[in-house]
Order: structure tokens, then C-alpha cells, then sequence
């Protein structure tokens, strides 16, 4: 397992992922890594990834691998919805370094790709969510509200692997699903630059859902589809509409009281927005921007596991692995001693949740290979091998 240093700063993050999109739809500026300064030098991945962390994510990827369904589809426990869960997989299996034809989960990865692709197939162009009531293995979307986050979550995992795959023909219908499955997101988005339920501009947008197609169209631009300015600039001002006094995030613009899930969410689509410059308004909007995120992040770390004991109001249980997973990009995103003072914190509490032989992590309310899938994408992270986190 290679283990590379420590994460960018936020600056060295934002220039990178700049660097690897569709010329002229953004500038990146970035501010400074954590004011605290770096850690330690002998703070390196290689002390991040123990052994038992180590043991724990093979038992985890190995679960994943036995999961799969024959189609390449990944179930929900409540609603049977699997596009969602199904692509947080594949970016589990991508975290450790496989991708299609590379890897001892190539073949797993390139299941989810080819179910991805038939997710695409529905009746709404580019909506990667499909409705087959008679098999749930092949993404039943129980209930509405699930849509447009397994879309988002989908055109995630597109965005990842396009580019990766050696047939040529292969790679160009990526790119045709991708582009279609990313317009669909910038066409959702609503007059206050956020995001719902439906694949249509919602009459009044939430953070959560925001946040998921932000990641979504960021990675899509990364990819090389272009993607407006516009569409970043609204939603950065949607999002920094939804930041309370405290530094964390309500559900909805100017409404409601903060919570750790949605507002690690938030910190992280903060960083999916980038940077911006140009004119007098882009540069306001860039210190917004910037000072949101540092005040985001200090709300954050209050949460630090393993510093208090959360109820459940803070942390629902059905929300755990939500929030940790965005918490941990967050750190990671932040770098410095964020980042050094989380990931500790966290795995060693991620492996005191894993279970014994045969399953890897478990959720009441998703399932274990959603459980799974996040416990293994933020466990991965000091691999740094999915593109958007890429140094």
C-alpha cells in the first residue's frame, strides 16, 4: 500500500483540482493551509495506516467484492435503492487503487461502471436512477428523496473513472453519460443556486442535497466537462446562506439551527466551489468563501471523535456515516493539523465499529455496504488515489 505525505492545504488543493478541469470556467486562488501550521514531520501517512487499519480495510474490500450483486449493484436496507450505494462502492473499491483493468477489484469496479451505465438508461436522459420494482438489485428508488442523492453519488463515480478505462469506445460512452448526467445537475439547480429532491429546479433548495450535486458538477469539471461559473457562484452563495452564527449549517437558507452532519457536508461543498477571482464581486465572494470554511472548520472540530460524548440530535445514528465521511474530506481538504488532529480520531473510531469475519461495518437504517463503502473511503484517504483528492 503506497502512503504518500500528508494532504494539500486548501491552496494546493484548489490549484490541482483547477488544473484538472475545462479551461476558463474557473479561477482558483485558494487561501492558506491551517493558520496553526503543519504537523510534526514525522507525521507521515505511513504513521496514519496502522496494521489493524490495514487488516480492517482488506476485510472491508473483500466484503464488497462478496456483496456485489451479478448486475454490479449494491442494495440499500430501508428503500432498496442501490445507484447511490452502488457508486459510493465503487469508490470504495477505487480508494484502494483499483480501477477498471488494474487491480485485484478490477472486475468489481468495472460491474459498477457497466451498472452505472444502465442506471442511465431510464426515461429522464442522464438521471442516474433507475425504477424496477420487481428487482431490487437493480435500483429501486423507494422513496423520492433518495433520487437526487444517488444521482449526485453516481455522477461521482463517473467523474472518478472517466479516463481510467483503456477501450476507447468504452471511455467515450463515460464521457457521453457523464456530460448528460452533469447537465442534468446544472439544470436542477434553483434560482437560490441550490438543489432537492427532483431532477428540476426545486422551489426551495437544502444544503444536503446542494452539496451532493456540487461534488457532483466539481468532479464532472475535473473530468473536463465544462461547467459554468455561474453554477459554482450560485451555489458557494446557496451554501454560505445556510451558515449560522456558530460557524456551522442550517437545513435551509436562513432557517433552522446547526448539526454535525450537514455541516461537515458543507464545509466540504464549500471547497468543491473553489476560488474565485475577477471583479470586485468575485473577490468578496472569495473571502466569504474563505472565511466560512475556516469558521466551518472550527465548528467542526468540537465533533472531533472520541473528544465528548455526541447525542443523538448532533449525530442520528442513521447520519453517523454520513457525517464522518464528509467530516473526514473536510480535514483532509484542510490538510495541516486538521487533517493530523481528525484522521487519528477517527479511524481509531471506525475500527472500534467494525465487525468480525464476514462483514465489515454495518448501519441499521442503509445496510453494511453502505456502512462499508464510507468506513472505507475515509480510512483510504492517505492512499490519495481518487483523482479529486489527488496531490
Amino acid at each position: 500500500m503506497t502512503l504518500p505525505n500528508l494532504p494539500l492545504s486548501r491552496r494546493g488543493f484548489l490549484r490541482l483540482a483547477g488544473a484538472g478541469g475545462a479551461a476558463g470556467a474557473l479561477a482558483w486562488a485558494g487561501h492558506a493551509q491551517d493558520p496553526a501550521g503543519p504537523p510534526p514531520a514525522s507525521d507521515t501517512g505511513a504513521e496514519f495506516i496502522t496494521k489493524d487499519t490495514e487488516t480492517a480495510i482488506k476485510r472491508g474490500l473483500d466484503y464488497l467484492a462478496a456483496a456485489q450483486f451479478d448486475d454490479g449493484s449494491y442494495t440499500e436496507r430501508a428503500t432498496g435503492s442501490s445507484v447511490g450505494i452502488t457508486a459510493l462502492c465503487g469508490l470504495a473499491l477505487m480508494s484502494s487503487g483499483s480501477q477498471p483493468g488494474r487491480g485485484p477489484y478490477a472486475k468489481n469496479v468495472s460491474k459498477v461502471l457497466d451498472y452505472m451505465l444502465a442506471a442511465a438508461g431510464g426515461p429522464v436522459p442522464g438521471f442516474l436512477t433507475v425504477a424496477d420494482s420487481q428487482n431490487p438489485g437493480r435500483g429501486l428508488v423507494v422513496q423520492q428523496q433518495q433520487a437526487m442523492y444517488s444521482h449526485g453519488f453516481g455522477c461521482l463515480f463517473l467523474s472518478e473513472v472517466c479516463g481510467m478505462l483503456p477501450d476507447r469506445s468504452r471511455q467515450a460512452k463515460v464521457r457521453e453519460v457523464l456530460e448528460l448526467a452533469a447537465g442534468l445537475s446544472v439544470g436542477a439547480q434553483n434560482r437560490e443556486g441550490g438543489w432537492r429532491y427532483d431532477p428540476k429546479p426545486p422551489a426551495l433548495a437544502d444544503v444536503s442535497v446542494t452539496v451532493a450535486q456540487m461534488m457532483a458538477v466539481r468532479a464532472a469539471r475535473n473530468a473536463g466537462v465544462t461547467i459554468r461559473r455561474e453554477v459554482f457562484e450560485a451555489g458557494a452563495r446557496y451554501i454560505l446562506d445556510c451558515q449560522l452564527a456558530d460557524g456551522g449549517f442550517s437545513y435551509f437558507r436562513g432557517q433552522g439551527f446547526s448539526v454535525f452532519a450537514r455541516s461537515a457536508a458543507a464545509v466540504a461543498g464549500l471547497y468543491s466551489v473553489g476560488s474565485f477571482r475577477g471583479s470586485k464581486d468575485l473577490d468578496e465572494l472569495n473571502k466569504q468563501v474563505e472565511r466560512a470554511t475556516d469558521r466551518g472548520l472550527k465548528y467542526l472540530q468540537q465533533f472531533t471523535p472520541g473528544r465528548q460524548q455526541l447525542n443523538t440530535q448532533q449525530i442520528p445514528p442513521h447520519h453517523y456515516y454520513y457525517g464522518q465521511y464528509y467530516a473526514a474530506l473536510a480535514m483532509w481538504m484542510a490538510g495541516g493539523n486538521y487533517w493530523a488532529g481528525w484522521f487519528p480520531a477517527i479511524r481509531d473510531e471506525l475500527l472500534g465499529r467494525a465487525r468480525g469475519p464476514g462483514v465489515a461495518w454495518t448501519d441499521n437504517a442503509h445496510g453494511a455496504a453502505y456502512a462499508t463503502a464510507m468506513s472505507l473511503i475515509v480510512l483510504q484517504l492517505p492512499n490519495n488515489y481518487l483523482p479529486i483528492l489527488q496531490k
